[in-house]
């Protein structure tokens, strides 16, 4: 039996050198063996793993020089070095410190530290004392040989422990005393291709940041980046890869990233440079509508990432210095929501003979999309007529090449006017694609669009490039984990000083939140850590009039502040000291030292505050955020900031262990949604008579109620929709209107 033991002993501990893993054997104190097993000879299955493992004679020699006694330690570093530990103790007296490392209590016990070679990589595993951690370690490890195994969670790891105590250290600090030292405020920033990222005013050491390092390291985050940008298929949940990165991907590329066989950067190439020529011969008008007259109206019709990617990068383009001037003459409009008056919004001062109908849907069955589409179809149709040659002239899709048969049946001319995109592509991160590539190029010129991809093609270098100290999306994810998981903020703002950015935090809130908005980690374990903040944010200094009052006061809430060096457009009138970009710049660097720093009561009392009001005007601060500077509000700095925030919920996701890149939890209201539909088909035909029977007394009750209220509004000759019929040939027949054309129950489309 004891031969047996030793023997798998060796052969498990040989593999886990060989796969770079460390090791670790508690003392007798932590586990509990047989009176048979012997520690020395424990200690020569240890001398035999090194040796099967590649290490030869020197490495097994390092072992044979001592004996174990029952109290002693073995810890194997797989970076550098294997430490035994030798404690000769009458009593133990290993006090285990916050930092994870084993300290004596008393200088006079004998301690023997043998080195052995080098032995892999760069995961470490230093001395704990806790039977719990090592059998996960020890499942950890198990998962890789036994199939079926799964491996812990990320929570169990020494890694984890060590920054849970140490967040109980950082509790006991202030930041206006963090801010105090130099040498931590000179080591927390860094700046790349005009990004200057300033984190000093997190509540976190230097100490913190290595421990983060170290969770990275541990969490294999580095080579997780590079299996992303290379192809694998980390959407495993859905068998695909992960390739947004290729969207923006230079030609140099072509030939470097293969996915199920095909050259995906040539595919890329091929579709941006199909997306040049439309868009091009559309602004020279070489492209003119069903009537002949030249378009300069264009209508994008999606919604999620296929709408708020695209409207947030139209948002920063509108008050560019080239986008004011190339966008001359064209107007560009958004309908996502299924809501009839976001299509009355859209549509009403519109003519239809100019207006090019976009429509952006992976799979062309979106619910909503298709519902929006079809309207906008009926739309052009209205005014010119039930002609399919309407529909060809005057609407393009954005779609993927599985769709194809789809795009055609409604009636598009998918030689000319489809423009592919691809499954390894989400729709939230598929603004780099054709989905923000033909409207922006339609209205803002494809130089333009391709400034934005240079911008965010070079924040991807330094991602995949940069060490981790250095790189401020990993510095920047790691700071969300630490905040979220070991400092207990759910939320986290982010505040641009750049009115062009509103449409930023809504982007951002969606990337991030439908990625890392998960339950169940990539080995199918339920998390019980907290992941996912949930984002928020408004430009400043709106956004100081509106919520700041609570992230001063209230919850503590995480910021993201961005602020530019250059205003996109600066403004300086007569009499005033400061230009207007000064006015809002000076909040931006204001507002950091105000969250960190607070007002303490003294500060307030000097100011001769009333005592019954001090408390009133005291200020806690110790409320962390990071600081982004950027040159100037460009194209191609809004592209350095979307790759930014990309990846930096990517390496959340990859130290939390989740798949960032599906998104189910969208799925179950879409599905009941589709069984109410069917109820309300039913009962609008029945002409409200019937009563819906739904799942629940609760909803059977409010359904009734608004089938009950909104009946006669609905009628018409027994149909579930009236119909829509022609009201006009041209848009100026009626200008301006003496009524909306898209209102109420007399409007075309209703």
């Amino acid at each position: 039996m004891l031969i047996c033991k030793n023997a798998l002993f060796v052969f498990l501990f040989g593999l886990q050198i060989l796969n770079g893993e460390s090791f670790q054997i508690p003392s007798r104190r932590g586990f509990q063996r047989s009176p048979s097993f012997e520690y020395n000879t424990l200690y020569e299955s240890y001398s035999s793993a090194l040796f099967s493992a590649g290490h030869g004679q020197r490495g097994q020699n390092h072992f044979r020089n001592k004996r174990l006694s029952s109290d002693d330690h073995i810890v194997v570093e797989s970076d550098e070095r294997i430490n035994v530990v030798l404690e000769n103790e009458v009593q133990p007296q290993l006090d285990y410190h916050s930092d994870g490392y084993a300290h004596t209590a008393h200088h006079n016990y004998p301690k023997v530290i043998l080195q052995a070679d080098k032995l892999g990589r760069s995961a470490h595993a230093r001395l704990m004392g806790k039977h719990q951690q090592d059998q996960h370690r020890i499942s950890e490890f198990m998962s890789k040989v036994i199939p079926g195994s799964k491996p812990p969670l990320v929570s169990s790891t020494t890694e984890w422990k060590r920054l849970e105590r140490h967040a109980e250290e950082i509790e006991s600090t202030h930041l206006r005393d963090l801010l105090k030292d130099p040498v931590r405020c000179e080591s927390m920033f860094a700046e790349y291709d005009g990004v200057y990222f300033d984190y000093s005013r997190q509540r976190a050491t230097l100490k913190t940041m290595d421990l983060l390092f170290d969770l990275a390291e541990k969490q294999e985050l580095e080579s997780r980046i590079r299996g992303m940008f290379n192809g694998e298929k980390i959407n495993f949940t859905e068998d695909r890869a992960v390739l947004h990165t290729a969207l923006r991907a230079s030609k140099d590329e072509i030939g470097t990233i293969f996915v199920d066989g095909i050259d995906v950067v040539q595919e890329v190439h091929d579709v941006l440079d199909q997306i040049k020529s439309f868009t091009e011969a559309f602004r020279s008008g070489e492209i003119k509508g069903y009537t002949g007259k030249r378009m300069r109206n264009i209508v994008s019709v999606g919604i999620g990432g296929s709408y708020l990617g695209p409207e947030f990068l139209h948002e920063v383009l509108k008050t560019e210095t080239n986008g004011v001037t190339t966008s001359l003459g064209y107007n560009l409009r958004f309908l996502a929501n299924v809501d009839p008056v976001d299509v009355e919004r859209t549509c009403a001062d519109l003519d239809p003979e100019e207006t090019l109908i976009i429509i952006v849907s992976k799979t062309f069955t979106t619910a909503e999309t298709m519902l929006n589409a079809r309207t906008m179809r009926q739309w052009l149709w209205d005014f010119m007529g039930d002609d399919i040659d309407v529909v060809k002239k005057h609407v393009v899709a954005c779609s993927s090449i599985s769709a194809l048969e789809n795009v055609k049946d409604f009636g598009i001319d998918t030689e000319k006017y489809f423009f592919r995109f691809w499954d390894w592509v989400g729709g939230r991160y598929s603004v780099c694609g054709a989905a923000g590539a033909v409207p922006i190029s339609l209205l803002y010129g494809y130089d333009l669009f391709e400034d934005f991809l240079e911008g965010a093609r070079s924040m991807d270098k330094h991602f995949l490039n940069a060490p981790m100290n250095e790189n401020i999306p990993i510095i920047m994810g790691l700071l969300g984990v630490w905040n979220s998981s070991f400092m207990g903020y759910n939320s986290r703002a982010l505040i641009p000083y750049a009115q062009a950015l509103l449409r930023l935090p809504a982007h951002i809130q969606q990337l991030d939140m439908e990625s890392n908005g998960k339950r169940i980690t990539r080995h199918g374990l339920e998390i019980d850590y907290p992941v996912g903040e949930v984002n928020f944010g408004e430009p400043g200094t709106n956004s100081q009039h509106s919520f700041f009052q609570l992230i001063h006061q209230g919850q503590t809430i995480p910021v993201d502040f961005l602020g530019f060096v250059q205003s996109q457009h600066d403004l300086l009138m007569d009499g005033e000291k400061l230009s207007s970009h000064d006015e809002l710049i000076a909040n931006f660097f204001a507002q950091p030292d105000a969250l960190a720093n607070g007002k303490t009561a003294d500060e307030v009392r000097a100011e001769g505050c009333k005592e019954e009001l001090v408390l009133h005007k005291v200020f806690d601060g110790n409320r962390p955020s990071s600081s982004l500077l950027f040159p100037k509000l460009s194209a191609y700095v809004t592209g350095q900031i979307l790759s930014l925030y990309e990846h930096r919920t990517a390496v959340q996701g990859f130290i939390w262990d989740l798949n960032s890149f599906d998104q189910w939890g969208v799925e179950l209201g879409k599905e009941l949604a589709l069984d109410i539909k069917e109820k309300l088909v039913k009962a609008r035909k029945e002409q409200g008579t019937l009563h819906i029977e739904a799942d629940n007394p609760a909803t059977s009750r409010i359904l009734n109620y608004y089938l009950k209220n909104s009946k006669d509004a609905a009628k018409n000759g027994g149909t579930c929709n009236p119909v829509t019929s022609i009201t006009r040939k041209t848009h100026m027949e009626h200008f301006p209107p003496e009524i909306h054309d898209l209102g109420g129950t007399i409007g075309r489309l209703l």
